[in-house]
């Protein structure tokens, strides 16, 4: 008996661990690339952000966008408005206006913000398999609502929307999926 419980735990801590997202750094997803390549997937957050936190808490805590994420994506979290100095294609990006003692406050946007067009919080950016920019796209979204994006963006079907009907025409074929 004491033998099943501690098989039921294990099994249960190996499930709950199973379903987070592995997040790393951009400069170990980049890295990574170079010989498993894969699209990378950001989630641009602040400290003080709500949507932020909601995001963490109601969708990349959904076990099929976790696994979704972890198969296809080499997923980065990066503060939007942190302190870190971040290398990336062959530039230093930091915060120079950075200010410590607003501790979890609002605090100057990191230069890395800049060059990916993040205006709002949060926003998810998709990189392609050379760490090129595909899209950056704002807002808090749902595990079924991030769904559509995780599966446009790893099967390349974005490539094929030129037009207003063809994104409508995707939205309107897609099949979800995931489990709310």
């Amino acid at each position: 008996m004491k033998k099943l419980l501690i098989l039921s735990i294990t099994l249960f801590s190996f499930t709950i661990s199973a379903q987070k997202i592995n997040w790393m750094s951009l400069e170990e997803a980049v890295e990574a690339q170079k010989t498993n390549p894969k699209k990378i997937f950001i989630d641009a957050y602040t400290l003080w952000c709500g949507p932020c936190k909601m995001l963490d808490k109601n969708t990349f805590n959904n076990k099929d966008v976790a696994s979704f994420i972890n198969e296809n994506y080499y997923a980065v979290k990066f503060n939007a408005e942190g302190n870190e100095s971040i290398n990336f294609k062959g530039n230093t990006f930091t915060n120079p206006n950075y200010d410590a003692s607003k501790g979890n406050g609002r605090n100057s946007s990191h230069q890395l913000s800049q060059y990916f067009s993040i205006r709002a919080y949060p926003t998810l950016v998709f990189l392609d398999e050379e760490a090129n920019l595909i899209a950056p796209l704002p807002g808090y979204k749902t595990p079924k609502q991030l769904e559509l994006y995780l599966k446009l963006f790893k099967s390349d079907d974005y490539k094929n929307i030129t037009e207003k009907g063809d994104w409508e025409k995707y939205q309107t074929d897609f099949t979800y999926e995931f489990k709310e």
